[in-house]
């Protein structure tokens, strides 16, 4: 389909930023930044702080986490396949809950297999929760009459898996958490099980568009998935959205391929300029191979690998500047002494040198945010923002 714009590098950029409500001009509450944004990966290491808390906090700045706790508790909000998502949105994930396991792949037939084979521990850990719950999984007996055996680190683990299946299904629902235990109880609690069902093409337009909307720009293949994979109907979906040119065609300068736009994001106004550091699990950067291509920005979550194999650190954090990804940043939060300590701090090739005060000003609010009450930086810092850097 022919182009119906010609996106400069630093457009196309601004769409991918706006779309992820990180120019300045996002909604100002938890809940409408978690419905704006579809999802929000849910994970527990905090060096700092956890991933959705620190999603949150690059769109709101130093908001209070008990906003998210409360959305949560009230219902507003869901977690869901390890993300926290909005309860609006329940029917769209209630056709991931009842097809689980999806497909006819090895592992899909082991699950109902072996969830054939414990039809009296499922049984015995819905009863459970029905006369007792909410409980924490300590509070159940692994009954199992076949242990789990995938050769990975669940292995032996039955009780911890049947509850992580009987929630991809939508029997259970994680009620709340005691520090990183999540606390289980009946879905039917929980989330809306009374509302009618979504029509498939209701699902489809939904996901397809509001990916395309979160994304800013892109190609077909990137956006338009739940999460547990393409719904039916997605192709459709999209082509109704290019008919009504609501998915707009566009071409972005330097980068093969055919791109699209949502036509509400061409039709925008530039967004204010913001410097904020990102988590690693931020959408913004989670595609890698997107990160690199359209920002050119080379990452990669390094607490997977040793030590030894890492270029940068444990856990190192980009940090957005505008509309451009200019450095990355290593810090943890010593919460004995109140310290927030930068172990490193590194400027990209081509960083403008005028943005050492910002991304020192982003470090102190993040600093602030967590309860540190003060900021140790490395001896080494990037010489075109180290006098910026150190006067902050």
């Amino acid at each position: 389909m022919t182009p119906q714009a010609e996106l400069s590098i630093a457009e196309a950029r601004r769409l991918a930023v706006a779309g992820q409500l990180l120019d300045g001009r996002g909604p100002g509450t938890v809940t409408e930044v978690v419905r704006a944004l579809g999802s929000v990966q849910v994970d527990p290491v905090a060096t700092v702080a956890r991933a959705e808390r620190m999603v949150l906090f690059s769109r709101l700045g130093p908001y209070d986490v008990a906003e998210l706790t409360g959305a949560l508790e009230r219902g507003d909000l869901f977690e869901y396949w390890a993300h926290v998502v909005p309860t609006t949105d329940y029917g769209i994930h209630r056709e991931s809950m009842r097809r689980y396991p999806r497909g006819d792949l090895t592992r899909a037939r082991y699950v109902r297999e072996w969830l054939a084979a414990n039809a009296a521990f499922r049984r015995y850990v819905l009863r459970e929760l029905r006369r007792r719950g909410p409980l924490l999984s300590r509070d159940l007996e692994d009954r199992a009459t076949v242990q789990w055996r995938t050769g990975g680190w669940n292995d032996g683990k039955a009780l911890g898996r049947m509850l992580d299946i009987l929630w991809f299904r939508g029997d259970t629902a994680i009620a709340g958490r005691e520090g990183n235990e999540r606390v289980w109880d009946l879905a039917e609690r929980r989330l809306p099980r009374d509302e009618p069902r979504w029509r498939p093409v209701e699902v489809a337009r939904a996901v397809v568009e509001g990916g395309l909307r979160r994304i800013g720009v892109a190609r077909r293949g990137e956006y338009g998935r739940q999460l547990d994979g393409v719904p039916p109907g997605a192709d459709a979906a999209f082509r109704a959205l290019v008919r009504e040119e609501v998915a707009v065609p566009v071409r972005v300068a330097g980068l093969d391929g055919e791109w699209w736009a949502h036509r509400d994001l061409l039709g925008g106004e530039p967004g204010v300029a913001r410097t904020v550091v990102l988590s690693p699990f931020d959408r913004l950067v989670y595609n890698r191979d997107r990160a690199r291509e359209l920002f050119g920005f080379d990452y990669r979550l390094e607490m997977y690998v040793t030590p030894a194999e890492r270029e940068y650190g444990y856990y190192v954090l980009p940090i957005l500047h505008g509309t451009e990804l200019v450095g990355r940043v290593d810090p943890v939060l010593d919460r004995t002494t109140g310290v927030l300590r930068v172990n490193g701090l590194w400027a990209e090739r081509g960083a403008p040198g005028d943005a050492g005060a910002p991304v020192r000003a982003a470090i102190d609010e993040l600093a602030r945010w967590v309860g540190a009450t003060s900021v140790e930086l490395p001896r080494r810092l990037p010489r075109a923002w180290a006098r910026a850097l150190r006067s902050g």
